[in-house]
């Protein structure tokens, strides 16, 4: 017997099996095999066709079931893992009202640091852990000022993960984990956040009943059978964004652990709960997927860095290189610091960790008489780690104290050059593991009992590997100060 978890991206959707005894996963496909589409009509903005995910998940599930010889009554349970703060709205018979605007989309920046200061800060910071800033409530705002007259037959809004449970069951409901990304969810209150609300002029009746994240959320419905080749009556049994969902994958529920990824953008997820909030501005607060009103308020204090892993990417296409694996190795020909070659690798938009500026990418001291691509590469990898660090700075500021860090076996983290560099400046082991969000969600649809220990269990095969920090962390130590020099000067100008 399986358990299927579906984790729907922007670029793909990813559908995984696990066995239900041992959560060893059984297999795994992606849709589509290329990129999905992405529209936008004007810069700045990003959206998706929500019917276009459910296609690719319909399809995912049919080729996962046929490669691996699985019947649609061997599922007993579904987890969805999704991409944060997207903006779905569909009318009272349920049909779509227009494109989903997804996470990406910046639209409604102005709108969010206007609410922000008209709620009053302390109130936001206080209740809602946040800036309205750019999420889901602001964009729906930006649908009620621009477009009307679609605003005027909206029924219901979802986040992207509540609408493919939709589409399989004919239910809709949300979390309170996807009210909390979408600054719908008051924290002091423990209620929704009715003053939000109220100052964007949204009807309450808007938001879809909550569910706990663990539960029987709903069940897949005679039209969601036949479209998706599930069985009727499986349940839907978890339900996460993409962020707490990564970090459940690294079995991270409590206070003081840590979650971290090195993909396009670089994350760092830490728990906590403690509902003090210093830098709202550049780290967000999200209910964790344990989250309870009543009980274990565990908070996810995520920190994104845009400029990560897509540095490395241009650089891999760039160079003369073949693949990651050379420029890892041409990295650790280089001592550290890089002979003095310094990477800021923030080209990739504005950095919200630094306060929304946006610096872009610089390569300094380069000197084209003694330096090679080897330099290059190690600097990129530095300056990335050392973004990372940066950025860990910040959240003990805001009173997080890592106990342990783990992390997917992902492009960065496989670089012993990228993570030395950090578990040494921070002190810090750092765990590798071999998991995906798909395979996560998919576990998840255990813990609707509650059973943590034997989700640890599930993971006792994913060990790739532990980074211990050196002992002698002088050099990095300073390699890092100059770095953080360097880009201090850059934002004093």
């Amino acid at each position: 017997m399986y358990y299927l978890g579906i984790d729907l991206g922007s670029s793909s959707i990813k559908i995984a099996l696990v066995d239900i005894v041992s959560g060893k996963s059984i297999g795994a496909v992606q849709e589509p095999e290329q990129e999905m589409s992405m529209f936008a009509a004007e810069v700045g903005w990003a959206e998706q066709e929500p019917m276009d995910w459910w296609s690719h998940v319909c399809t995912g599930i049919h080729k996962l079931k046929e490669k691996h010889k699985v019947e649609a009554h061997e599922i007993k349970g579904i987890g969805i893992a999704y991409q944060m703060h997207g903006l779905v709205v569909v009318d009272k018979d349920g049909n779509l009202l227009r494109k989903s605007i997804i996470w990406c989309d910046s639209r409604a920046v102005k709108i969010g640091n206007t609410a922000y200061n008209q709620i009053e800060p302390d109130f936001c910071d206080t209740n809602l852990l946040n800036s309205p800033a750019n999420f889901t409530a602001s964009k729906l705002k930006w649908v009620k000022e621009n477009e009307p007259e679609i605003y005027s037959q909206i029924y219901k809004i979802m986040l992207p993960g509540d609408f493919i449970a939709f589409k399989l069951s004919d239910t809709i409901n949300t979390t309170i984990s996807g009210l909390s990304e979408g600054i719908f969810w008051n924290f002091k209150k423990n209620s929704i956040a009715f003053e939000v609300l109220d100052h964007y002029g949204f009807d309450h009746s808007l938001i879809p009943d909550i569910v706990d994240t663990f539960s029987i959320q709903s069940t897949v419905s005679q039209s969601g059978a036949k479209e998706s080749g599930l069985a009727e009556g499986t349940h839907i049994l978890y339900r996460a964004g993409d962020q707490p969902n990564n970090a459940l994958a690294l079995n991270v529920f409590h206070p003081g652990e840590v979650a971290a990824t090195g993909g396009t953008s670089g994350v760092v997820y830490a728990i906590t709960n403690n509902l003090s909030v210093k830098e709202s501005a550049r780290v967000n607060n999200f209910a964790h997927v344990n989250y309870k009103a009543d009980a274990s308020k565990n908070i996810g204090k995520l920190l994104c860095i845009n400029g990560a892993g897509i540095q490395y990417r241009w650089l891999l296409n760039n160079l003369a290189v073949a693949s990651y694996e050379e420029m890892n190795e041409l990295a650790e020909e280089m001592p550290i610091g890089s002979e003095g070659v310094c990477v800021i690798p923030f080209g990739n938009g504005a950095e919200r960790m630094l306060e929304n500026r946006e610096i872009g990418t610089r390569i300094l001291n380069l000197n084209l008489n003694v330096h090679s691509k080897a330099n290059i590469c190690r600097a990129a990898l530095e300056g990335i780690a050392f973004s990372f660090v940066y950025g860990i700075e910040i959240m003990k500021s805001d009173g997080i104290e890592a106990k342990v860090i783990r992390a997917g076996n992902d492009n960065l983290f496989r670089s012993k050059v990228f993570s030395d560099t950090i578990a040494t400046l921070i002190g810090q082991e750092i765990e590798i593991y071999n998991t995906t969000g798909a395979i996560g969600a998919a576990r998840a649809a255990s813990l609707v009992d509650g059973d943590y220990q034997k989700f640890s269990e599930y993971m006792a095969n994913d060990h790739v590997m532990t980074y211990i920090p050196l002992a002698d962390k002088s050099r990095y130590q300073k390699a890092y100060d100059y770095w953080k020099k360097e880009l201090e000067l850059i934002l004093n100008k």
